[in-house]
């Protein structure tokens, strides 16, 4: 990447940062790196080595207090970066900017530690790396006093927390709600939908609480895929999914109980479920009272009230039939990287296509489906359709029209 005068140059820095917080074998936590590393280029004269943009992306270009992170995550961190105790048991949300060398001077590092604080009004936790030799005693005083934790990256890649942060209580806004977003069980970067129709989740927290086998029962009287189901489940928060038995949320018991209301018993209830398999129906067509639990439960889904919001006021509009292109550019002039997190593929090569350096939504790219988020256009849309929120179902990328596909409610108001 860099050439010989600057081995240590930002990208390198922050590439070797974000394997520290952000290990890839970590099954927990989610990041993105700003839009400014996913150019070939870094500065005039230095290029990218495409393995450190690799190790970056996925790219968004977030806001975090009164300018944009280097790195935006959430995870739990080690007791060996943080100062003292979490606040509560929810993973932080964490900022780090970097400095390195360059071919003119080295990384400026109280630079950085002013940008870090400058987060900390919607941030958990501030770092800033830097070439471990570069950190001086003022430095790490300043870094100190601003409660800015400082990461010394060496040549070979190995970080060490020069300077631990305290976990600090912050403001909540769209931008940094995107990100935790992504980093709960319900953002659509990991497992999220297998499925495209509202039952085969509906019906899980009944096999959940009926006397015989859990999955057997789902396989007998609703769907053969049940670990999709299970996921599915969880990621409309009907189950908490624990790795021995799965418990029930309270969104979950409250279908339970819908149940026992409507039928008596859960082997009532989860025996109608028969009746609906192959079915092509609108689901709140062909069981309104089912039709209506599901609504509710979609609702509880973090992204849906934003995007009928939005939807109504295209509609105010006069964007009736809005195009899935014509949806991602409005919301992303009001909601960006939330509007990035949902419905774009997390690949570099495609965050990079829709994103330029500057955060800026390109408009082209957007015509292709392969951009896309399955668990969005494909899964999460048929699941509005089948609760009656939308007119249409969605479409897996490679067989979506973005052009043609309308994403309109079905009752304005």
């Amino acid at each position: 990447m860099a050439s010989a005068a600057s081995p240590l140059s930002e990208p390198r820095v922050l590439a070797h940062a974000k394997r520290r917080l952000f290990p890839a074998d970590a099954d927990d936590g989610y990041a993105v790196v700003d839009t400014q590393f996913s150019s070939d280029r870094w500065l005039a004269n230095e290029s990218i080595d495409p393995a450190i943009t690799d190790e970056l992306a996925p790219f968004n270009h977030v806001r975090v207090g009164s300018g944009y992170p280097d790195l935006v995550g959430v995870r739990l961190l080690s007791d060996e970066l943080l100062a003292v105790d979490r606040l509560g048991d929810d993973p932080p949300l964490v900022v780090v900017e970097a400095k390195g060398h360059t071919n003119r001077r080295d990384a400026d590092v109280e630079r950085g530690i002013v940008q870090a604080y400058d987060r900390l009004h919607e941030a958990n936790a501030a770092y800033v790396a830097v070439p471990a030799d570069t950190v001086s005693q003022s430095a790490r005083t300043l870094a100190r006093e601003l409660n800015v934790g400082v990461l010394g990256v060496a040549p070979d890649g190995t970080v060490d927390p020069v300077e631990t942060p305290r976990v600090v209580g912050n403001r909540t806004t769209t931008e940094t709600t995107a990100i935790r977003f992504q980093a709960g069980a319900q953002g659509v970067a990991g497992k999220s939908f297998g499925l495209n129709h509202p039952k085969n989740y509906l019906a899980y927290p009944l096999a959940v609480s009926h006397e015989r086998d859990t999955e057997r029962v789902l396989a007998e009287h609703v769907v053969r895929a049940t670990d999709d189901a299970r996921t599915g489940a969880a990621f409309l928060n009907l189950i908490d999914d624990q790795p021995a038995s799965p418990r029930l949320t309270p969104l979950g018991r409250e279908v339970v109980r819908f149940a026992l209301r409507e039928y008596g018993s859960v082997e009532a209830a989860i025996a109608t479920f028969d009746d609906w398999k192959r079915s092509r129906e609108r689901f709140c067509d062909l069981a309104p009272k089912w039709g209506m639990l599901t609504r509710r439960v979609v609702y509880d889904y973090p992204a849906t009230q934003l995007l009928v919001e939005e939807l109504q006021h295209m509609h105010e509009d006069g964007i009736s039939e809005p195009s899935l292109p014509d949806v991602v550019a409005y919301l992303h002039e009001l909601h960006p990287s939330f509007t990035v997190e949902l419905f774009v593929r997390g690949d570099d090569d495609v965050r990079s296509r829709v994103l330029n350096a500057d955060g800026e939504l390109q408009r082209e790219p957007l015509t292709d489906g392969e951009v896309y988020h399955s668990p969005t256009v494909f899964q999460l849309k048929a699941v509005l359709y089948h609760a009656g929120i939308l007119t249409s179902r969605g479409a897996e990328p490679s067989n979506l029209d973005p052009a043609s596909d309308v994403w309109a409610l079905r009752e304005s108001v």
